[in-house]
């Protein structure tokens, strides 16, 4: 994985139908999405060569800007193509890959019906999103609860949504944790700042009802994996004087995938067997060595 920083790399990204230098992959100032919040983007991962659920992410990339209010000019077809043609061209086979879909800087103000929408594809190397995953991570609980459903449209993954996240993320981390768990509006437990949660009980899986929350690629994975292998799963409202009752606890998404927890503040959790099996499942999931 290179240290270099985003804007200063060799290769290409796919911009608008067409392949970029690197570094010439640049939009103005004024574009609309800075100043408003409103691109859309999707995390997707490579796997010897494959795009795993490439073409769920692409379709959510769809309906995301769709939530808010615009319709990126490509089929979900063509995004698969395009998010397949970037990873053939960085030569890697497994690696990040992150569609983006923005207004343009055509109209400037709260009003954007005259941007023109752009997209483009970035691919690079990235390994496992926390350090020593296995040994399981430590969260503290977040100061900032995800909101209600009326006063943003949570169901999209768009870039000023994850505001609340990277404030969330920073203080976690200055604290010494590596990630926070953030509540809803309700105060039941939600996710963490980029991915969902489960907890383990007397064998069975317990899961945030997703009500207001990401429809979850990696989620769906884990519940079929679960159906796979005969574990139920109890999704419903959670609320923090449950945590002291599970026994173990991870979280999932696909910079993620699944990653075992071992404390939240000061309760402990010990990743077992179904945390294990989880993470090698998965594993063999997407590197197309197991079917399900």
């Amino acid at each position: 994985m290179t240290d270099a920083a985003f804007h200063d790399r060799d290769g290409y990204i796919w911009m608008d139908g067409e392949f970029v230098d690197w570094r010439d992959a640049k939009v103005h100032v004024l574009t609309h999405s800075l100043h408003y919040g409103s691109g859309v983007f999707e995390g997707d991962r490579a796997y010897d060569g494959e795009i795993f659920a490439l073409h769920d992410h692409s379709q959510r990339l769809l309906n995301s800007a769709k939530y808010l209010g615009y319709e990126i000019p490509y089929t979900a077809d063509q995004i698969d193509e395009a998010c397949t043609e970037t990873l053939t061209k960085s030569g890697l086979g497994s690696a990040y890959v992150r569609p983006l879909a923005w207004r343009g800087s055509e109209q400037m103000g709260v009003a954007a019906q005259k941007n023109t929408i752009h997209l483009a594809v970035a691919v690079w190397s990235w390994g496992d999103y926390f350090d020593d995953k296995m040994k399981g991570i430590r969260l503290c609980m977040a100061e900032w609860k995800r909101p209600a459903p009326d006063t943003i449209p949570c169901k999209a993954k768009g870039a000023g949504l994850y505001m609340i996240c990277t404030l969330a993320k920073h203080s976690a981390t200055d604290k010494g944790f590596d990630d926070a768990l953030m509540l809803d509006y309700k105060g039941r437990i939600a996710e963490c700042t980029g991915a969902h949660i489960f907890f383990v009980r007397d064998g069975e899986l317990h899961t945030p009802t997703n009500d207001i929350l990401l429809d979850g690629i990696t989620r769906k994975t884990v519940l079929a994996l679960a159906k796979h292998r005969g574990i139920k799963v109890n999704a419903r409202d959670i609320y923090p004087d449950e945590l002291e009752s599970f026994s173990e606890c991870f979280i999932v998404g696909t910079a993620a995938e699944i990653t075992p927890v071992r404390s939240i503040e000061k309760l402990q959790f010990t990743p077992s067997a179904i945390s294990e099996n989880m993470v090698d499942d998965y594993d063999r999931l997407v590197r197309r060595k197991l079917k399900i």
